[in-house]
Formats: structure tokens, C-alpha cells, sequence
């Protein structure tokens, strides 16, 4: 006899149905064999997929994440919609989530029943030079503003900044000649201020363009407060997708001084938009 997987579709990052990135939940992971994990993110085929279980260090729930090529120990907007999609009937206003990096603490704020808004405290990365800088700026034909380097909260995210907001959303990058750099996230970004907009392309991973990058968020934020263009404290407003029709709204900011980061926090909002399941054999 088939069985039913169940799931819940929300997008993350916006507050409107149809922007922001899209997330599938199997709010109940315990009965889907491991072979078929893999193989249900990819039939999502959205950027990531998340599988729900018991948890086992004291947590709420337990969390594994797959992209539609392989599993990751940490993503942003599937901890933050992951949150969203569980807190509500359960009726918190923390949520631990244990990830392949940690438990994940995710605070929500309500409107009456309704959550509006959550926020993340990510695990903090760790810092160095991209080595291939300046073979990453020819293939993009562009000159960063600020140091190139890389940022490994989980996933490895690449920055480089741009001179205006208009040159990151003018970019046309060739995908295949980004693929070959292997399997981290390209970002470009730029702004000033409180205000920035980003761009994040993974092509090595089959995500040509993401809508909304949490994972990202985080160390845009660290990167900015480490090359003073934004102070310890700041909260930063962060706009991406608008490019390929998904427009999203994430926020962050760095606590803590020079000697040491004590804390990042990422937030922003999630609609639930569908509900379903896969009947398998």
C-alpha cells in the first residue's frame, strides 16, 4: 500500500503569497526511508527542502535540510520558514530547531494567532580571503568595492561588493563559466546605510539564481560591520529576487565589538501556501 508523506509549501522572506523563496516542509519526517529524502528535494526542486523529526539535544524538533543536490548542515530561510510552519500549531514563541550546526533558536512574533515575523540567532562563521578573487570578478566582470572573501556559517557564501544598487541588478553573469568555481554562493551586493540589495547565484548546487538567501544575510551583515560600513548593533534591510520575480525582504544585524561577535541575528517573515502529500509505495 502507498504511503503519505505530508507536507506544507510557505514562502519565506516576504509577507505576500508568491515572492519571496519557496520551502517545502515534511512536517513529519520518521516514516520517509532515507533513500527517498534526497530524492523528494528534488522533486520540490525548490532551493531547499526540509524533513522534520524527534529531536535528540533538546530542542523542539530535529531538522535536516536538502537542497535538490545534496544535504546541508545550515540554511537560512528554511530554519526561518521551518519556524513559521511548526510554531503556530504548536503555539510558541521560541522554537529550538537542531541542525547539522547546532541548535537554532528562532523567536516569532504574533499578530493575535497570527505569526508576522520571526527571527534567528545563526551560528557564527568562520572568516578568510577567497583565494580565486580575481578570477571570480573577471568572470563577472566587475571590480569589488571591499576585500573578496568567504563566510562559512554552514554553507559557504562568497561577497562581492558592487558601486550601486543599479549595477547589481544589471548583472547578467555567465552561469556555466560561475558553476565552475564549485559549490559555495556567489554574492554581489551593494548600498549603504541600513538599506542594501543583493544578488546570490549557485549554479554548481542547480540554484542559477536564489530569491532570498538567510544564510547569507548573516555574514552580508558581519562582512559590512568588518569593513566599518556599518556599525555593531545596526540592523540592516536587505532586498533580493526582484530580478526573477520573487521579491524579498530580509533583515540582520551583528551583536557584539571588535574583540569578539557574540551573536547574529537574521529575521524576516513567511506565508504558508499550500498543504499536501506524496503517496508512495
Amino acid at each position: 500500500m502507498a504511503k503519505a508523506f505530508r507536507y506544507v509549501v510557505c514562502d519565506v522572506f516576504t509577507d505576500q503569497p508568491l515572492a519571496g523563496n519557496q520551502l517545502a516542509v515534511f512536517t513529519d519526517a520518521r516514516e520517509i526511508p532515507e533513500e527517498l529524502l534526497q530524492r523528494l528535494a528534488k522533486e520540490t526542486n525548490f532551493s531547499e527542502t526540509t524533513f522534520v523529526y524527534p529531536p535528540e539535544a533538546g530542542g523542539h524538533v530535529k531538522m535536516r535540510i536538502f537542497t535538490p543536490g545534496s544535504e546541508v548542515p545550515f540554511a537560512g530561510h528554511p530554519t526561518l520558514g521551518t519556524a513559521f510552519v511548526l510554531a503556530g500549531p504548536l503555539q510558541l514563541d521560541e522554537i529550538r530547531i537542531e541542525t547539522g550546526r547546532g541548535t537554532v533558536p528562532v523567536w516569532l512574533e504574533r499578530d493575535g494567532p497570527r505569526i508576522v515575523f520571526g527571527r534567528m540567532q545563526q551560528p557564527l562563521p568562520a572568516v578568510e580571503p577567497f583565494a580565486r578573487a580575481e578570477e571570480l570578478q573577471a568572470a563577472l566582470g566587475v571590480t569589488s568595492r571591499l576585500p573578496v572573501e568567504q563566510y562559512d556559517n554552514g554553507i559557504v557564501h562568497v561577497f562581492v561588493t558592487l558601486g550601486s544598487e543599479a549595477d547589481v541588478a544589471a548583472l547578467a553573469p555567465d552561469q556555466q563559466r560561475l558553476a565552475a568555481f564549485g559549490h559555495f554562493g556567489i554574492n554581489c551586493f551593494a548600498g549603504s546605510g541600513l538599506r542594501w540589495k543583493t544578488r546570490m547565484f549557485a549554479p554548481a548546487d542547480g540554484i542559477l539564481e536564489d530569491p532570498a538567501t538567510g544564510s547569507a544575510a548573516g555574514p552580508l551583515a558581519l562582512h559590512l560591520v568588518r569593513h566599518g560600513r556599518i556599525a555593531f548593533g545596526d540592523e540592516i534591510e536587505i532586498s533580493q529576487g526582484a530580478e526573477i520575480g520573487r521579491p524579498s525582504t530580509l533583515y540582520a544585524r551583528v551583536r557584539g565589538s571588535a574583540g569578539a561577535v557574540e551573536r547574529i541575528e537574521v529575521g524576516g517573515s513567511a506565508v504558508v501556501v499550500a498543504r499536501g502529500e506524496f503517496r508512495l509505495p
